[in-house]
C-alpha cells in the first residue's frame, strides 16, 4: 500500500518513559513521509512531558492505565473519544493487550502492530518483531505503506526549561566546567548498578578530573540520589525529582557525558543531544535498548559477560542466582578508566547544536 496517505495518524506507546522517547522516532519519521497528516500521541500522564512540545505533534493523549482509565469502562470511554477523531491509521509499538484493544475499539481502519503483541488478531497488519534496536524496529511499523526514513529520537524543550536550567546551574557553578550527569536509579534491582559503586565514581571524577557531577532522576530516585550526593559530597549535586523530563534533557543538552543504567535516562539522554555511557546487568544490548547510535561511533556499552546473562528481557527485582555478579564485576575503577580516557582526549565535549 504504498500510496496510501493518511490525514489523522495515532501512534499509540503506553509503555515506560524510555519507551516513549524511542517512539520519537517513529513520530519524526512519520511526520517525514507525511508531511501534512495530523499526529496524536498516546502516553502514559509519567511520560506527558517529553513530548509535549514536539512540533511534530498535534496533540498528547494521555492514558492513565494504572488510574483514570483502569478497567474497561474507562478504557471504552477513552475509545469514544478517538473514534470521534476517525483516524485513518493507527501504529501500535507497544505489545500490550490494551494497546491494541484501544485502536481496536476506536474503529481506525488501518492498524499496525508487532506479531509478537499480546492481540495480534486485532492489528489489519502484524509486522515481525525482530531483534534490531528499537528505533529501528519500530520503523518497521511503515514496511506496510512502503517504509520510511530512519531518524533519531528527539526530545525539543522550551526557553523556559533552558532558563530553570541555567539558573540551577548558576546556583552550583561560577566558572566554566565539565558537567558529568550519573542516571543511578532503575525500576530493576538486576538493572541497578550498585550505590557504592556510583559513590566512588562521582568522588573520581570530581576529584580527579575537576568535573561537576549532577545526579539525574525522578521523584523515586531522589532518595537514592541524596546518598550518593551525602557520601561524595563536594562537586556533587541531585536534581533527581527536582525538574521535568524536558528540563532534564535541556540538563543532560549542556553535559559532556551520561553514565546510566539500561533505563530511560539513557535514551532521554541519547535524545537530548548528550553522549551516553550505559550499564548493562541482567539484560544485554541485543535486546534493542542499548543508547541510538547507528554508525557506532558515538556512545559506549560496558558489560560483563557471564553464562548466566541475559537471565530477563526487562529486569528482575531479584538476582537468581543471588550474586548480582552482572553488575558487581564492572568495577569503578573500570568505568572511570573509560570515562578518563575519553575526556582526556576531548572526544565528550557537549553538543553546540540545541535540540530544541
Amino acid at each position: 500500500m504504498p500510496t496510501f496517505t493518511p490525514e489523522k495518524v495515532l501512534i499509540v506507546q503506553t509503555a515506560f518513559i524510555g519507551d516513549v522517547v524511542l517512539a520519537t522516532a517513529l513520530v519524526e519519521s512519520v511526520r517525514h513521509k507525511w508531511p501534512a497528516a495530523a499526529i496524536d500521541l498516546v502516553v502514559i500522564p509519567k511520560a506527558a512531558n517529553a513530548v509535549e512540545n514536539n512540533p511534530n505533534l498535534r496533540r498528547v493523549i494521555t492514558f492513565d492505565k494504572r488510574r483514570r482509565h483502569r478497567g474497561l469502562f474507562q478504557l471504552w470511554r477513552l475509545t469514544r473519544k478517538l473514534r470521534a477523531e476517525r483516524y485513518d491509521l493507527a501504529m501500535v509499538p507497544h505489545r500490550s493487550l490494551r494497546s491494541a484493544l484501544l485502536v481496536w475499539l476506536a474503529d481506525i481502519p488501518q492498524r499496525v502492530g508487532f506479531d509478537r503483541s499480546a492481540a495480534p488478531w486485532l492489528f489489519h497488519h502484524r509486522v515481525v518483531y525482530r531483534q534490531k534496536h528499537e528505533v529501528q524496529r519500530n520503523l518497521d511499523l511503515l514496511r506496510p505503506f512502503g517504509g520510511g526514513e530512519e531518524m533519531p529520537p528527539k526530545i525539543y524543550w522550551t526557553a523556559e526549561d533552558d532558563k530553570i536550567v541555567d539558573e540551577w546551574l548558576s546556583k552550583k557553578t561560577r566558572q566554566p566546567r565539565h558537567l558529568i550527569a550519573l542516571a543511578p536509579g532503575s525500576v530493576w534491582h538486576t538493572k541497578r548498578w550498585p550505590q557504592e559503586y556510583f559513590e566512588e565514581l562521582a568522588w573520581e571524577i570530581s576529584e580527579h578530573l575537576g568535573s561537576l557531577v549532577v545526579l539525574i532522576g525522578g521523584p523515586e530516585d531522589a532518595k537514592l540520589c541524596e546518598r550518593i550526593r551525602v557520601a561524595v559530597g563536594g562537586a556533587c549535586f541531585s536534581v533527581a525529582g527536582q525538574l521535568t523530563l524536558r528540563q532534564t534533557a535541556a540538563l543532560l543538552h549542556r553535559c559532556a557525558l551520561l553514565i546510566s543504567n539500561d533505563s530511560a535516562p539513557t535514551h532521554l539522554g541519547v535524545a537530548a543531544g548528550c553522549r551516553v555511557m550505559t550499564i548493562f546487568g541482567s539484560t544485554v544490548p541485543a535486546f534493542g535498548f542499548a543508547p541510538y547510535d547507528p554508525n557506532g561511533e558515538r556512545h559506549l556499552i560496558i558489560e560483563h559477560t557471564l553464562p548466566c546473562r541475559p537471565c530477563t528481557d526487562h529486569g528482575r527485582r531479584h538476582c537468581p542466582l543471588g550474586t548480582l555478579d552482572c553488575l558487581k564485576l564492572i568495577t569503578p575503577e573500570r568505568v572511570f578508566a573509560k570515562v578518563s580516557e575519553l575526556l582526556q582526549r576531548n572526544a565528550y565535549a557537549p553538543s553546540q547544536t540545541p535540540a530544541h
